[in-house]
This record gives C-alpha cells, sequence and structure tokens, in this order.
C-alpha cells in the first residue's frame, strides 16, 4: 500500500482545503516544487496533485507548477486532478510528465468520457469519487448527486480504469480520521484497486486501512496529516512496506 502526499495547488501555491471549500485554505508553502522534493526524500513513490483553480475553471490554471514538479522528479509517478475534462487536458498533462490523470466531475456527468479516455489514453485514466453519505458530488463539492458511489465504481469496471480515488468528503482535511467502512465497501463494488483519501490523519488510520489493504485498497493520500505533523510519511511508508 503507497503512502500518496497530496500537494494542493491554488495560486501557484502548496494548500489545503477543509471540506473543499476555497475561502477555507491554509496555505502551507509557496513553493510546491521543493515540497515535491521533501515528500520524495521521506521515501514517497507517489504523488498526488490537484489543480484547485482549475477544478473551479475547468482547464490548467497552475500547469507550470505541475511541469517543473515532473521534470525534477522524472522517475516519480504523478496523478492529478482539478479540472480534467477533455481530451486536450489529459494530453497536457500526459506531455508535461504526468503518469496519471484523474477525471472526476466528468466523470459522474459523463460516463461515456471515461470509456473514450480510457481507449485514447489506456493506462493513464483514474476516475475521482468524492461522496457524501455515500452519494457522489461534483463540481469542487458544490453539488450533491443522486448517484450512488458504488454504483458508478461498477459502470468503469469494464473500461480499464486504474484506479479509483475515493474521498468520503465529510472528513476531508478535517483530522478526523478515515472512513475505512465505506472505502472498503468502495474497494468490493469493483475490481478496480481503491485509493483511500479524506480524513487520513496518523498512524492509526494507516493500521486500519493496511488491515483491509487486501481487499482492494491499493493506496492512500495524505494532505494535512503530513504538513501538519500528526503523521510522519517515512513512519507511515515503512510500516506499509514490512
Amino acid at each position: 500500500m503507497l503512502i500518496i502526499p497530496a500537494i494542493d495547488l491554488k495560486d501557484g501555491a502548496c494548500v489545503r482545503l477543509r471540506q473543499g471549500l476555497m475561502e477555507d485554505s491554509t496555505v502551507f508553502s509557496d513553493d510546491p516544487a521543493a515540497m515535491a522534493t521533501q515528500w520524495v526524500e521521506q521515501g514517497c513513490r507517489r504523488l498526488h496533485l490537484v489543480d484547485l483553480n482549475g477544478a473551479f475553471e475547468g482547464k490548467p490554471i497552475n500547469g507550470d507548477v505541475v511541469t517543473a514538479i515532473a521534470k525534477a522528479h522524472p522517475d516519480l509517478p504523478i496523478q492529478i486532478g482539478g479540472g480534467i475534462r477533455s481530451a486536450e487536458t489529459i494530453e497536457y498533462y500526459l506531455n508535461a510528465g504526468v503518469n496519471y490523470v484523474i477525471i472526476g466531475t466528468k466523470a459522474v456527468k459523463e460516463p461515456e468520457f471515461v470509456t473514450d479516455m480510457c481507449k485514447q489514453f489506456a493506462g493513464h485514466i483514474i476516475v475521482g469519487l468524492d461522496a457524501k453519505d455515500g452519494l457522489v458530488a461534483t463540481d469542487g463539492w458544490a453539488e450533491v448527486s443522486e448517484v450512488k458511489a458504488t454504483d458508478l465504481a461498477k459502470r468503469f469496471e469494464k473500461d480499464g480504469v486504474s484506479s479509483i480515488v475515493y474521498t468520503d468528503i465529510a472528513r476531508d482535511g478535517m483530522m478526523q480520521g478515515v472512513n475505512v467502512e465505506a472505502t472498503v465497501a468502495m474497494a468490493q463494488a469493483s475490481s478496480i484497486p481503491v485509493i483511500a483519501s479524506g480524513g487520513v490523519t496518523n498512524m492509526e488510520d494507516i493500521r486500519a486501512l493496511k488491515a483491509v489493504s487486501d481487499k482492494g485498497i491499493c493506496g492512500a493520500i495524505t494532505g494535512r496529516a503530513i504538513y501538519e505533523g500528526t503523521l510522519d510519511m517515512a513512519e507511515a511508508q515503512s510500516y506499509c512496506d514490512q
């Protein structure tokens, strides 16, 4: 199981939001590339980037920063989400050196887009499902749909999606612990590996996820916890490797 540090980009800086609210952000660094290097030095084997401005604009806004991070770490798998709604954007990121793009809102509103992109960019597509009480939310979490997250996961099973990033919105950035039960339910709903996100706070969460990782959980994204020091990135990865 991989511990995946999150670098959320807003106006060129590395920030964390609480429950996805743009107005409730904490700036952790104005040098995201240096931040990426810090996590690599602590043993991370994959990075999770989010273009927060892009999520609201629907196109890459922090592309230069993303390119700089990918150039600095050519051997590190990088996944990015935030405003990925066209083949052009996917191509842009893959050319920049990113390995995986995360399709979120568009996956919910136009599931056939995922099918098409998996054909066009085989092996590079991740679906991001953000849920509140099991129902999928879209548009930077502004809208909660009537669609069950687990039903949507089943829908993408035959498309060749590499993994699903599953975020429990109620827990995201709140340091309240991960929703293990909902994450396991998501992992068991389809054969697609699941990356847990939202609420990963300390080693207790890592141990709880690792204990059920054989049910289809291949990674855990962590943000605020590693920035505020309640979780040690190197210790967490080393525990998972044992």
